[in-house]
Parts: structure tokens; sequence; C-alpha cells
């Protein structure tokens, strides 16, 4: 495990902390705070024991030529201020503030390209060096990993965020209670195929929904109507079928489904067992699938899920989505460990007023995504051991 900032001393000293501020925005305003939340304890722990903070985040897209109005971290520094109770400046100098919010790190083309001058600069800021940045820790970006390195000889620790979201996606996933099992949803076979592949031999049981269920039924040989099909994709998800057939884990996919002819709130539907007709297009698992699901779900002792299994976001074609993960935490609440991520995800699941229910919601989509696909993070590597 990764040594974590309650475990350093910090009175007097500036603490260097990447954050993940990137939240949604319209205009000046933050339509969804979580993950400005789900920081306050690594910023609490420093400026409850009389160290001083240096803020790192990144917002949006910006070209990388310098300050846009449009993604500047002030309103985030604003609402910082309130939640903390203290002043957060959002400068560049951190000479001015107890706690600091740097500008946005992208307003330098250097973070992105992961410049190590841009990334000395920015670790010549600070005493100790720490991740909270989840969300980012598979960018090997200057901020990420340019600044630990930069800083090499100073403690370089996890945040309580990162440090919780590597115990569930890391050390709980690699020492998993069976019956094991996974629910990969969303739209694209591409997103979820390197997933697929490294959970096979290692999970009892994966269940599929959403979009991508489509394309690997298609590579079954079922017609799919118009439901969305990667075409360039039904052999990789042919190929993934044959490997879980060799394997002891057992890929389910839907064997019925909701189906509409047009995505839109109030557009008629009908449930449908494969094969899908022409001019219909599938967009949630059926009743059936959702019973047989149910049914596994109930009996798990580790649970995964990523992605949603329909349009949850039209109220019509929410139920499948819905009864998964009140599923999930009926399994939860009788003992079983339940981890969930991704951004649509964790979407579906406060949209149904879950949040808090499941033993676990990562912050981080792409990189929960790619934690269950193996991959090791340079960002993470870089952290000092707790020895």
């Amino acid at each position: 495990m990764k040594k974590t900032i309650e475990q350093i001393e910090v009175a007097g000293k500036r603490v260097l902390m990447r954050v993940d501020f990137n939240v949604p925005m319209e205009g000046e305003n933050i339509t969804d705070e979580r993950r400005i939340r789900m920081v306050l304890p690594s910023i609490r722990s420093v400026i409850d024991r009389d160290g001083l903070l240096t803020l790192m985040s990144h917002l949006g897209r910006p070209a990388g030529n310098g300050f846009e109005q449009e993604w500047s971290l002030a309103p985030i520094a604003a609402r910082l201020s309130e939640l903390l109770e203290q002043p957060v400046a959002c400068t560049d100098d951190d000479s001015t503030s107890r706690i600091v919010l740097l500008e946005n790190l992208r307003f330098n083309k250097g973070e992105i390209d992961g410049d190590q001058k841009f990334a000395s600069q920015l670790a010549s800021k600070g005493d100790i060096y720490c991740n909270d940045a989840f969300g980012t820790a598979h960018r090997d970006h200057a901020s990420m990993v340019g600044v630990p390195k930069a800083m090499k000889g100073k403690p370089r620790v996890a945040g309580i965020l990162l440090a919780r979201e590597l115990q569930y996606l890391d050390h709980v996933l690699s020492n998993a209670q069976q019956p094991f099992v996974a629910v990969l949803g969303g739209s694209k076979v591409s997103d979820k195929m390197d997933a697929i592949e490294n959970l096979i031999g290692t999970v009892d049981t994966i269940l599929i929904g959403g979009a991508m269920s489509y394309t690997f039924l298609l590579a079954r040989g079922e017609e799919m109507g118009n439901s969305l099909i990667e075409a360039d994709r039904v052999n990789d998800a042919r190929a993934m079928l044959a490997l879980a057939a060799t394997s002891l884990t057992e890929v389910i996919l839907p064997f019925d489904h909701i189906c509409t002819q047009q995505i839109v709130l109030g557009s008629s539907i009908q449930v449908v067992t494969s094969p899908i007709p022409s001019g219909w297009i599938g967009v949630d698992i059926g009743p059936e699938t959702i019973a047989t699901y149910t049914k596994l779900l109930k009996q798990a002792k580790t649970i995964v899920w990523n992605g949603p299994l329909g349009v949850f976001e039209i109220e019509t074609f929410d139920l499948g989505t819905r009864q998964i993960a009140e599923a999930i935490v009926a399994a939860t609440n009788s003992g079983a460990t339940s981890i969930a991520g991704g951004g649509d995800t964790a979407s579906a699941i406060t949209a149904f007023g879950l949040e808090g229910q499941m033993t676990h919601i990562s912050t981080g989509g792409g990189a929960s995504l790619q934690m269950l696909e193996g991959k090791a993070f340079s960002s993470v590597e870089l952290l000092d051991e707790n020895v």
C-alpha cells in the first residue's frame, strides 16, 4: 500500500496536492461538485494540522496557449472557500495565501505534453507532493508524473481519496471473494474489450448489457435491427466470446430487450426476444434478462459494475439499469463487496437515489476502467511505499 498524507508531518510545510476539480460547469456555476467534496478529507488533513496547501487541477480542454476565462478555476476556488470556511486564492503565486488553487494546469501545453521543465516549475512550489486525483491517475501528464519525479527525495504520498480508490480497485479486486460477478454496460464494445479480456479467467460471471451487447449478439449471428452496432468490432467480440468459452468465466448476454423505433421520451416500446426486427432499436435489457442478472447478483460476494445497461437518461428506458443497481445494493446489504465505476454509472446511481448504498463508487471513469484492464499507473508507482 502507498503511504498517505495522514502519515506525513505537514505543520509549517507546503503540500503540493494534485486534485481532480474537472467538474461540470454551466457558465461559472458548478452543476455537480462531488469531485470537490470527495477530496475535502485530504485538504482538511493538511490544514487542520497547520500545513500550507497548494492545489493543482485542470478543467475542461483549453487550447494550452495561456489563460482562457471559460476554463478558469476561480469559481471552484470560491466554492472551496465556502466549503472550508476560509479563503482559497486562485493564483499562481502561492505566497499570497495559506490555501492556494493554481490556475488551470492545461493553460500551459506542457501539462498534457508531460513537459519536465513545466513539472519542475510546479515541483518548486512544494515541500511534499500528494496525489489525490484518481480521475487522472491514468494520464502521464506533468502534474501526475513529472512533478513526483522532480520531487524525488521529498515525501510523495497518496491522498485519502486515491488510497481508498486503490484499496478497492486494486487490493479488493485482487483478493475478491467468490462468486465474483462483473456487470459491464455502456455503448461501445471498444471501450470495454481490454477490461473483458482481463476479467476472463478472474471473475466467475460477466453480465453484459447496454448497446455494447448488440455487437456481441451480432457476433453470435443474431440480427439486431437498427440497434447501435460497432461493425468494426464484431470479429473482436466473436474472438472474446470464444476466449471465454475456453475459460471458467461465463459471459452472459441479454436474451430479451426493450425496443423502440425512436429514442425519445414517450415513444412506444415493446419487449423483444432476439432477434430484434428491422426498424426497431434496442434501448434496455428486458424483464427476463433483468430477472436472470438479479438472481446472479444476489448470490455474489464481490461485484464490479462499469457502464449502464440501457439509455437510463430517458425514464422509459431506465428500468434495466435501475433494477440492476437495486440488486447490487441488495447484495451489498447482504454482505457483498460492490464497486461501481465510470461517469455514467455514477450518474445513474445518483439519479436513482442510491448514493452511499454500495461499498465504493469510483470517482474516475477512465482510470477505474484501466484498472479493470489490469494496467499499472506511473503516477501511482512514483509514490512512496508504506513500509
